[in-house]
């Protein structure tokens, strides 16, 4: 394998794939903060140009983490479908970049091949995409995934109802909620981030939406975003969870500074299989954020888009409802302003529905970081062309909980309006019953939560 190639009389060198994939990709605070990024965009090019020529079998023998040393790693290749990697273990990453790209390739086409795919592929397929191929390439890997509501379909977008409060007031979450639904938010999942990571608090919240849900016959489900462990407790004590979260890490060190491992994320499944698997059902949910690795250093030296591409791939043995990227979450160590924002969100997005996930983007960003509405806006209308399962919905867009920007009630809203899109189907069928949409648009009464109340 040769990884030396000469850019207008200069030679470059690369000591291993690792380095080549850290060096190939557009440029990331993240990755220069690490010392891994490459020095000029001429060695960026050069590292391309090596990657284009390796074969997909040796990024699946060289994964940037060894089989050996780590779980993520071992889950991820025990779990390939060999039928699918023999069919593609020598390609060259420059022919499966083409392969995706290509006119004729269908959905079809894609499935025959995914699951025969590492995050390191997905990763490095993506580094030799342009923005506007990883829009393509994205919207050619539907997934459609089926709980109490129906995600992924062609002409539908969906969101999640993200009604967090200061202080886990129900009244507050309640106000949020219906304020969502009155702009036909919700389809995706009910979802809190608690502020108190309790079996109690876990258990009221998860009770409190689960009436609510019930008392509307309202189709979709609910979740609150404590630890895993957290949750399981909860449950045990009777609690309804419509969907299990948890955030992964693309390594074991890195799960493990998370409070988790490939036995813990088992047993929460199985729980999941208990009160989900007889409705056929699907009920996990993982989030993901370039970055989060080298934040507990264990990022084993390898580039954090790699890493989140990792995270899909161990996500994919799940068989999760929802997995989506906080995108800008983190903040400016790991993508500095609006640019690398956006192209770090059209990536994850491509990596992940390539690898097969049904996935949504938490289109965000941090009041440090040099970005700003235009920049997440930008961000949207590329996803929602590229065909994103699901964003979040955030009251005004501010989340006075977590402190950071997200996408707003109005956004979705927008958005479909703009691409012709609906939310799902059965959470369609709802909004039209109250008289919220009618043919697909929102009516007078949409945005208005005492008109929605006094329709209950």
């Amino acid at each position: 394998m040769q990884l030396a190639t000469t850019i207008s009389g200069q030679k470059f060198e690369f000591a291993s794939l690792k380095e080549v994939l850290a060096k190939a990709g557009e440029e990331k605070s993240g990755d220069r903060l690490a010392g891994i990024a490459a020095s000029s965009e001429r060695e960026r090019v050069a590292a391309k140009r090596v990657l284009a020529s390796v074969r997909l079998g040796d990024l699946q023998e060289q994964p940037v983490v060894s089989y050996e040393d780590d779980e993520v790693t071992r889950i991820v290749q025990d779990n390939l479908d060999p039928v699918a990697f023999q069919s593609i273990k020598n390609w060259t990453v420059d022919q499966l970049r083409e392969f995706v790209l290509a006119g004729e390739t269908c959905l079809a086409d894609i499935e025959k091949i995914q699951f025969g795919l590492t995050g390191e592929m997905a990763a490095a397929c993506a580094k030799l995409m342009s923005n506007m191929d990883l829009v393509q390439g994205a919207l050619k890997c539907r997934v459609v995934a089926r709980a109490k509501t129906t995600l992924g379909l062609p002409g539908r977008l969906a969101a999640r109802l993200q009604p967090n409060h200061p202080a886990d007031a129900i009244d507050g979450i309640k106000a949020s909620i219906y304020e969502g639904l009155s702009f036909g938010i919700g389809d995706a999942v009910i979802g809190i981030n608690p502020v108190y990571d309790t079996p109690e608090t876990v258990a009221r919240l998860l009770s409190e939406t689960d009436k609510l849900i019930r008392d509307l016959r309202l189709p979709t489900q609910n979740c609150v975003l404590s630890h895993i462990t957290t949750q399981l407790k909860a449950i045990e004590r009777g609690a309804p969870a419509g969907l299990i979260f948890q955030s992964i890490a693309g390594s074991e060190k890195g799960n493990k500074a998370f409070g988790i491992d490939n036995d813990l994320l088992r047993q929460a499944h199985q729980v999941g299989e208990g009160l989900h698997g007889a409705d056929g059902e699907l009920f996990m949910y993982f989030e993901t954020g370039q970055g989060s690795e080298l934040s507990s250093l264990s990022h084993h030296g390898a580039d954090q888009l790699t890493m989140e591409a990792r995270c899909y791939a161990l996500a994919r043995c799940f068989k999760p409802f929802l997995v989506n990227d906080v995108v800008g979450f983190i903040g400016p160590e790991y993508l500095a302003d609006g640019r690398q924002m956006i192209r770090a969100g059209l990536e994850d997005h491509f990596m992940a529905k390539l690898l097969g996930l049904p996935m949504g983007i938490d289109a965000c960003y941090t009041n440090h970081m040099a970005a700003d509405q235009n920049d997440l806006e930008n961000l949207t209308i590329l996803l929602t062309a590229a065909g994103v399962n699901y964003f979040m919905g955030v009251p005004m867009g501010d989340d006075v909980m977590l402190s950071y920007q997200s996408t707003s009630f109005h956004d979705t809203a927008s958005l479909r309006q703009i691409f012709g899109l609906r939310p799902a189907p059965e959470f369609e069928a709802w909004l039209e019953d109250r008289g919220i949409m009618k043919d697909g648009r929102l009516t007078e009464i949409a945005g208005d939560a005492a008109a929605l109340m006094a329709l209950i």
